[in-house]
C-alpha cells in the first residue's frame, strides 16, 4: 500500500520546509553517490563518521574515523544520510504526502523543530535498545515517523491516495498511518534484543520513537489549541 497523495484544500500556506529538506535529502544523497568504495574518500568512511553509531554514546565519545564536530551532533547529521535509492525515495515520498499538512498546522519554524525532535527522538530509541552496535543508523525513518504521528493525531480522517497492487483507492488515513504504525510495532518488539546487524539493518525502534513523540507533541499541541479556542471546529467535538 503506497501513499500517492493526499487531501490538502485547506492548507493554507506552501510547504516550504517540507520542501526545503526533501531537497536537502536528494543533495546529500547524491553527494554521496559521488564517494568511492574504499578509500579516504569511501562511502562507508562517510557513513561510519557522519551516521548515529550507538557504541560512541555509551562510551560518549567519538569513535574512528571521527568528525570535526562534537560526536552527538550525528543524531542531525544523520536524519539527512541514506543508504540507497529506495531508502531515499520512500522516506521523501512520506514526507511529501504527509509533511506538508502537518507543517502548515504547526507552523514553518515550529515544524522544523518538531522533525528534528522527532528525529531525535527516534536516534535515541535505538541507541537505548541496542547501545553497544556499531553499525551506522541512517535515515529520516525517525523524523518522518514523527510527521506520521502527528498527521494521525491532527488529520485522522482526510483521506488519502493509495496504491494497492495496480489500483488506486482513497482511504482514510487513521487506516493508512495505522496500518504501518503496528506493522513498525509487530516488527519493533520482534527485533527486541537483537542486534541491528541481524534485523537486516532496519532501525525499527527509531521509527517506534519517532512516532510515538510525533503523537505525543500533536496531542500537547491539540489540548493548547483547543483551551485557546485557535482550535478548527472539528476538533472541538472529539
Amino acid at each position: 500500500m503506497l501513499p500517492l497523495g493526499d487531501e490538502n484544500h485547506d492548507r493554507l500556506r506552501r510547504p516550504a520546509v517540507t520542501t526545503f529538506l526533501v531537497a536537502v535529502n536528494i543533495i546529500v544523497f547524491l553527494y554521496e553517490l559521488t564517494l568511492d568504495q574504499d578509500g579516504s574518500r569511501s562511502i562507508t568512511r562517510f557513513v561510519m563518521s557522519w551516521g548515529v553509531v550507538p557504541r560512541e554514546y555509551a562510551l560518549h565519545t567519538d569513535l574512528p574515523p571521527t568528525i570535526p564536530l562534537p560526536f552527538w551532533t550525528t543524531i542531525l547529521t544523520s536524519m539527512f544520510l541514506h543508504g540507497g535509492w529506495m531508502h531515499l525515495l520512500g522516506n521523501m515520498l512520506y514526507l511529501w504526502v504527509f509533511g506538508d499538512n502537518v507543517e502548515d498546522r504547526f507552523g514553518r519554524l515550529g515544524f522544523l523543530a518538531f522533525y528534528l525532535i522527532a528525529g531525535t527522538a527516534g536516534a535515541l530509541a535505538q541507541i537505548a535498545v541496542d547501545p553497544g552496535s556499531t553499525l551506522p543508523s541512517i535515515g529520516a525513518s525517525g523524523a518522518i515517523s514523527g510527521v506520521l504521528g502527528a498527521y494521525l493525531v491532527l488529520f485522522p480522517h482526510k483521506r488519502v491516495r493509495v496504491l494497492v497492487f495496480f489500483f488506486i483507492t482513497e482511504i482514510p488515513a487513521l487506516f493508512v498511518i495505522g496500518l504501518w504504525a503496528i506493522t513498525q510495532l509487530v516488527a519493533g518488539v520482534g527485533a527486541l534484543g537483537v542486534r541491528a546487524e541481524e534485523t537486516g539493518g532496519v532501525a525499527y525502534m527509531a521509527h517506534i520513537g519517532g512516532f510515538a513523540t510525533g503523537v505525543i507533541i500533536a496531542l500537547l499541541f491539540r489540548k493548547v489549541l483547543v483551551q485557546r479556542g485557535q482550535a478548527p471546529a472539528t476538533w472541538a467535538s472529539r
